[in-house]
């Protein structure tokens, strides 16, 4: 009925900058907190701030952004596949092989 097409990848250079994004933010907003919380002396709000640090990095790196899609991986041709002729023979010259001992 409905054809959507969303993308649900993110190459390695998107991932990389996904979890850089992520760490700074919650790395930053912890630091905020913990001086915030220091100063109104209640250790809860240090916890508030981080949660929210955490909901944001969420936010920004867990869905494939097209900012984390820019470099797709280049994948190469395959490789011709062999005839059928030579595996044939490969399996009858094992057999040969195995009368022989």
């Amino acid at each position: 009925m409905f054809n959507l097409n969303i993308q649900t990848h993110m190459d390695f250079v998107g991932q990389h900058k996904a979890e850089m994004y992520s760490r700074c933010i919650i790395t930053l907003f912890g630091v905020v907190g913990l001086i915030w919380g220091a100063i109104i002396q209640q250790f809860s709000q240090t916890g508030y701030t981080l949660e929210a640090g955490f909901v944001l990095a969420s936010l920004l790196a867990i869905p494939p952004w097209p900012m984390f899609r820019k470099k797709p991986l280049e994948w190469q041709k395959p490789r011709p596949e062999p005839s059928q002729a030579s595996s044939s023979r490969t399996v009858s010259d094992e057999g040969k092989q195995k009368k022989k001992k």
